[in-house]
C-alpha cells in the first residue's frame, strides 16, 4: 500500500478546512475537510494550517521538522550531525515505513481527548475508502481506532532521532495545547520517543509559528 501517497492526501484535505473549502458532514453539521476534519472535529479544524499548510500537505511536516531540528541543532555544543533524514529525504525503501509511523501518530494524537466515536469511525472508513485505501490500510485503521491510547506503543515505530521529531510534530499539529488530557499525551509521547526537551520546544514552535501564518 503506498502510505505516503495517502498521507500526503490526507494533510491536503485540511486545506480545505482552511480555506472554507469544506462540504457538509453528517458531524454536527460542521464543515469537514475530508479525514483529517473528520479526526479534528469541531475543536481546532482553523488552527490546522496558516503557514504549515502552505507548504502543502506532506511537504508541510518535512519543512517544519527540518527547520526545527536545524535550530536545535545550532544550540547544541556538539557539531553538525549532518543533514536531518526528513521524510521528504528518504529513500523510497524507508518512506513507507516511515509515513506509517507518521499516520499512526497522527491518528492516536486524534483519539487524545477520546472524541473519536462510533460514528465518526464509520465517517473515516469512508473518506479512507474514497482516498484510495485498499481493505489492509482500513483493517489498520480500525485497529489503530479501537486499541487503547498508547504513547510507548507509538514512540516504538520511530527509529531515528529525526523520525521521533516528525512524528512529535504530526501529533502536536493535531491536539489541543490547552486541554490537560491532550497535553499530558504530548508530553509523554515526547518523553516515550526521547526527544531533547530543546528539540521538543523547536518542534511546537514551528506549529505555533503556522498557525499564526
Amino acid at each position: 500500500m503506498n502510505t505516503r501517497g495517502l498521507l500526503d492526501q490526507l494533510l491536503k484535505s485540511g486545506q480545505q478546512l482552511l480555506q472554507g473549502k469544506g462540504t457538509a458532514s453528517p458531524l454536527n453539521g460542521a464543515l469537514a475537510g475530508g479525514a483529517i476534519g473528520l479526526l479534528l472535529g469541531n475543536r481546532k479544524a482553523r488552527k490546522l494550517g496558516g503557514k504549515a499548510l502552505a507548504y502543502g500537505g506532506l511537504a508541510a511536516i518535512g519543512v517544519m521538522a527540518y527547520k526545527a531540528y536545524g535550530n536545535w541543532q545550532a544550540q547544541q555544543q556538539t557539531a553538525p550531525r549532518g543533514e536531518p533524514q526528513t521524510l521528504d529525504r528518504l529513500p523510497a525503501a524507508d518512506m513507507e515505513e516511515h509515513s506509517l509511523a507518521i499516520l499512526q501518530a497522527l491518528v492516536a494524537a486524534a483519539k487524545a481527548d477520546g472524541h473519536v466515536d462510533a460514528r465518526e469511525r464509520q465517517l473515516l472508513d469512508a473518506e479512507f475508502a474514497r482516498l484510495g485505501a485498499g481493505p489492509d490500510m482500513q483493517a489498520w485503521l480500525q485497529a489503530q481506532l479501537n486499541q487503547p491510547l498508547d504513547p510507548v506503543q507509538v514512540a516504538r515505530a520511530a527509529k531515528t532521532t529525526e523520525m521521533a521529531a516528525e512524528m512529535y510534530l504530526a501529533s502536536v499539529m493535531m491536539v489541543d495545547e490547552e486541554h490537560f488530557m491532550e497535553r499530558a499525551y504530548l508530553d509523554e509521547l515526547a518523553r516515550q520517543l526521547a526527544l531533547d526537551p530543546l528539540l521538543k520546544e523547536e518542534l511546537e514552535g514551528q506549529v505555533r509559528l503556522g498557525e499564526k501564518g
